[in-house]
């Protein structure tokens, strides 16, 4: 199967503005890409590519004063197969899980395990370890939380979703990883490309999608607790703790998100 996709990013700065930009599909991907992937800047500025802590293709550029826009255009290829279902994946102890492994257990910023821990062991510590544990959380989120574009809120929680009771994907993602990491299971958050193939088409503009993965069996695993069932086309773009990581866009001094358009779409 192939999949176009692709953006239309702008950005209103008042002044120089240095940004770090999390644009670029995932290196685990680019294997699969069919045309280039390349950032374009709707005028001259400097960009420069590094690598982050996470493995993530990363862009640092200095915007200069007024709108920058930004964009990229491309196919790739995919297996046209949805996720992979690992009923028999197991859960690993902790000390037999990898070093680089062990950050995914801990607290972050938007996954305060802190607030949380008591929820978990009382809702999960009866559910099957491994697998069936995780889809219980899944479940769990899915029908707690109400989706809802109108009560998107870039500060709230993985608590803040679990009192608020509504959000986008990124508060789906939020909740399930810190329940996940509560209950021990290394979790990280996802973001990328997510289109309608292979359900009927839905009345929300096209955007960017969170969900995650979780480490069991020895690899990762993905999961999504917004739409909680298994899709096609995911297109990776990065991964992290929480969406701190893999934020589209990280301004030092004030910027203005002025435009914002998504495509992904099957070639058929």
């Amino acid at each position: 199967m192939k999949i176009h996709a692709g953006f239309s990013l702008a950005y209103d700065c008042v002044q120089p503005t240095p940004m770090l930009l999390v644009l670029n599909i995932h290196p685990s991907r680019r294997v699969d890409l069919l045309t280039d992937q390349t950032l374009y800047f709707d005028r001259p500025l400097e960009a420069w590519a590094y690598t982050d802590s996470f493995g993530n293709a990363c862009t640092r550029i200095v915007a200069p004063p007024g709108r920058t826009t930004i964009t990229t255009q491309f196919d790739i290829y995919d297996s046209g197969l949805p996720d992979i279902v690992a009923w028999d994946a197991v859960q690993h102890d902790i000390q037999h899980l990898p070093d680089e492994v062990l950050v995914y257990l801990l607290g972050s910023r938007y996954c305060d395990t802190d607030r949380l821990g008591d929820l978990a062991w009382s809702l999960f510590a009866h559910t099957p370890p491994g697998w069936a544990r995780v889809q219980a959380i899944c479940d769990w989120t899915h029908n707690h939380i109400a989706f809802n574009y109108q009560n998107a809120n870039s500060q709230r929680t993985a608590y803040g979703g679990y009192i608020d009771r509504t959000g986008v994907c990124r508060d789906f993602a939020h909740l399930a990883i810190t329940l996940c990491r509560c209950m021990n299971i290394p979790a990280r958050y996802c973001t990328g490309y997510l289109g309608d193939i292979g359900i009927p088409p839905v009345r929300y503009p096209m955007d960017f999608s969170a969900w995650f993965e979780v480490y069991l069996s020895g690899r990762w695993y993905t999961f999504d607790a917004r739409h909680n069932t298994p899709r096609i086309g995911r297109i990776l773009m990065a991964t992290g703790r929480d969406a701190t990581d893999v934020a589209l866009s990280t301004s030092f001094g004030p910027s203005i998100l002025s435009q914002f358009e998504v495509v992904t779409d099957e070639v058929v």
